[in-house]
């Protein structure tokens, strides 16, 4: 038998007594510390409300006091869009609840969160493009055990919708029989994105995109970026502040970014269209080749360690006849995250295109919005085509993204697409 979410909060926060001045004290509003862990999260007020309140009442439930009702509940969904920070709030909520001062951002305990290293934190991270369901049945087994903490055991899955649909059957039966101490944090781009099952028996956190000069000041006063420079690097970004970081202080994702946005002025004709297609893939590719090569050798070196390589004594050899099989086990998992890295790379550059022509139709209409780009670079090719054009611009460059998540040869999809921005 299921219950509905208010059903499960109400059984949170069973009657275990405590003072009116204890109530009082939960309930009190409580001033933010510079160095909480919600410190990252610009823009996000209503979140990190939302989010202390649920550590406070944790907190609570530990102490065998009563927490303000419904504030904590054993399941979430953090929702919102790329860069809004979703999995940076997921981590933070892990560290409040991990962590005895409720998430000072200083001690052991959220350094260990934030590295990924508690012992009752489980970091999933799907490498490839799908998770399945013999992974999902190994992580609910292990999400059952009792934290070695005292606290709670928290399992943080980001990009939980790429679970299969038999994977999303076997987190939802976890998520409807948890274990007393088991909170599950899930994060994906949008509550839909979920299964209906799955989204109604979790509190759903919803992010919202972060204001270009929210984020110049994280990067200005955390990372200590020059504010020009952090303003700069926030609008290209649109608001994610990871992009914004890298964009700032990597001299090579600046440059990758650059490349992208001199396509609108090349693609002139079918020769250079095509060419700019084949620039496109070919920085994907070289990309994704880095990241992974960089992942696979020490994974191919642990897996050979673990079975023994090297070793001499009984059952070595037996050892090594198995290792055959998991070799290429792992070898199908890093050519899946390959592929993923590869789409997912230019997937960004794609958004960088769209963002560039969504900067010239605004240019074109008259509109007082803040811009992703210098203006003095987008004027020209504002002026010399119509907002139709870049309206179709913009469509084609969608069009695009939808016929790669269809698994359409990257190439094909691609120049199809930088055909059609020729074209305008």
């Amino acid at each position: 038998m299921t219950t509905s979410p208010e059903g499960r909060d109400a059984a949170w926060t069973e009657e275990r007594g405590t003072s009116d001045e204890g109530r009082q004290r939960l309930r009190a509003p409580r001033r933010r510390p510079e160095s909480s862990v919600f410190g990252d999260l610009p823009g996000q007020d209503a979140v990190v409300t939302q989010l202390e309140r649920a550590a406070a009442g944790a907190a609570a439930i530990l102490a065998g006091q009563r927490p303000e009702p419904g504030a904590m509940t054993h399941a979430w969904l953090f929702a919102g869009p790329p860069g809004s920070g979703r999995s940076v709030a997921a981590r933070a909520f892990a560290a409040a609840l991990l962590c005895p001062a409720g998430g000072c951002g200083q001690c052991p305990c959220c350094h260990q969160v934030y590295a990924g290293t508690h012992a009752d934190l489980m970091l999933v991270r799907p490498d490839g493009l799908s998770y399945g369901v013999k992974q999902t049945r190994d992580l609910v087994l292990r999400a059952a055990g009792k934290p070695t903490g005292g606290r709670w055991q928290v399992v943080l899955f980001e990009d939980a919708d790429r679970c299969t649909e038999q994977a999303a059957n076997a987190l939802l039966k976890a998520i409807e029989e948890p274990a007393p101490r088991t909170v599950w944090l899930l994060c994906a781009p949008s509550a839909q994105d979920m299964v209906p099952t799955i989204r109604s028996r979790c509190r759903v956190v919803t992010l919202v995109v972060p204001s270009s000069s929210s984020v110049a000041q994280v990067l200005t006063e955390r990372d200590g970026i020059d504010p020009a420079k952090a303003l700069a690097a926030a609008r290209a970004a649109q608001g994610h502040i990871g992009r914004a970081r890298r964009l700032a202080t990597d001299p090579a994702a600046a440059k990758r970014r650059a490349e992208v946005l001199r396509v609108p002025s090349s693609v002139t004709s079918l020769g250079p269209a095509l060419a700019a297609a084949a620039a496109l893939v070919r920085t994907a590719e070289e990309e994704a080749k880095a990241v992974t090569e960089e992942l696979d050798e020490p994974e191919r070196e642990a897996l050979r360690r673990a079975f023994g390589e090297g070793s001499s004594g009984k059952g070595v050899a037996k050892a090594m006849r198995g290792m055959a099989g998991a070799m290429k086990d792992l070898e199908d998992r890093q050519k899946s995250r390959a592929t993923r890295v590869k789409r997912d790379t230019l997937d960004q550059a794609l958004l960088e295109l769209a963002q560039y022509y969504r900067d010239v139709l605004m240019i074109q209409v008259g509109a007082e919005v803040e811009l992703a780009n210098a203006e003095a670079a987008l004027q020209k090719l504002a002026s010399a085509s119509s907002p139709e054009a870049s309206l179709r611009r913009i469509q084609a460059i969608m069009r695009c993204r939808e016929r790669l998540t269809l698994n359409v040869a990257p190439l094909l999809a691609v120049e199809e697409m930088t055909l059609s921005l020729a074209q305008g």
